[in-house]
């Protein structure tokens, strides 16, 4: 019989936390090779423990931060009933502001003012375009463009690698923000801000800055968040998005957390409001890419706006590169 875990462990261990984690890498790797620990690991349903999951809640729990792998492993042992029961309950809320930098090239193709809705917001880091500053460097770490907010720069600075030509950019003009979560994180309360915490892997030291930056940010003035299903909800939000605005809905990364029919579904009705959709996915996840993509053409996620892909970018935002054919401003 397949070990379901023990490959995806594997494969986390391979392709994904290394350069970003050691930590990760070591617990993963040891994983793989511990028929106790992925015993307590079978009892999680699917999609409640990948790697990122239940690393963070484990963290959450109190889990020992270190390298090792054991000081883990024995506590994973010691609480699995705890674990598994918090694993059941939580899904994994990202909350990267950085992941605005690679929609960047998407939201300049709208005019403003926009009303953004994020479906799978969590904290709503990602409501606040038009807050941050962005520093766009070329491979080399060279700035090629700075955009900060019409009032200043700003406390947060995305900074990403854009490859190839840039696209004429600006930042949005935003009159109200909205998010749909199964569980969405208020940052002015200690125990959201703890998940929140926890959900960042160690050694993502900048990361950790910018979040806390960005939560400032949003605790001074939070957006409207909704509890429930993003299909279900979705009519209740833009019933009261404010008119005059541009409705924007996004979907950064939330997609993939769907099942197929569910994923199809929500798109189906993202598309039904008229509101323009921008989102960031593998380019095979689904088919609402208009034209069709070939996921062989992308080193990355499609970034996309109505469909049409504009840039092709790391999931986090760390780099994008324009897919656009050239657009205006392009150079």
């Amino acid at each position: 019989m397949t070990d379901a875990v023990r490959e995806r462990y594997e494969r986390f261990a391979r392709e994904e936390a290394p350069g970003r984690s050691a930590v990760y890498e070591a617990w993963a790797t040891g994983v793989a090779d511990d028929d106790e620990v992925r015993a307590v690991l079978q009892r999680i349903t699917p999609q409640h423990r990948h790697p990122p999951l239940v690393f963070a809640v484990t963290r959450l729990l109190g889990a020992p931060v270190a390298s090792a792998y054991g000081a883990w492993r024995d506590f994973v042992v010691a609480h699995a009933d705890e674990v598994v029961a918090e694993c059941e309950r939580r899904t994994v809320q990202t909350n990267e502001p950085l992941r605005l930098s690679a929609l960047l090239p998407a939201l300049s193709g709208i005019e403003g003012p926009v009303a953004l809705l994020e479906l799978g917001a969590a904290a709503g880091l990602c409501l606040y375009p038009d807050r941050f500053s962005y520093r766009l460097v070329d491979e080399d770490g060279r700035e090629r463009t700075r955009l900060d907010p019409a009032d200043g720069a700003s406390p947060v600075v995305l900074t990403s690698v854009v490859r190839g030509p840039l696209p004429a950019l600006r930042t949005p003009e935003v009159v109200w923000r909205a998010g749909i979560d199964l569980a969405p994180v208020d940052v002015r309360r200690p125990a959201d801000r703890a998940w929140m915490d926890a959900l960042i892997w160690p050694g993502e030291a900048e990361r950790a800055v910018r979040i806390a930056a960005a939560a400032g940010i949003v605790a001074a003035e939070p957006p409207l968040l909704i509890a429930g299903d993003a299909e279900e909800r979705l009519g209740e939000a833009v019933a009261v998005a404010p008119a005059g605005a541009t409705l924007v809905i996004t979907t950064p990364g939330m997609l993939v957390y769907l099942p197929r029919p569910a994923r199809e579904s929500l798109i189906g009705g993202i598309r039904d409001t008229g509101a323009r959709w921008i989102t960031i996915d593998p380019p095979a996840l689904h088919d609402g890419w208009t034209p069709p993509v070939d996921p062989a053409d992308f080193a990355g996620f499609a970034v996309a706006l109505d469909g049409e892909v504009m840039a092709d970018a790391d999931p986090l935002g760390r780099w994008w590169e324009w897919r656009a054919g050239g657009g205006p401003g392009a150079a």
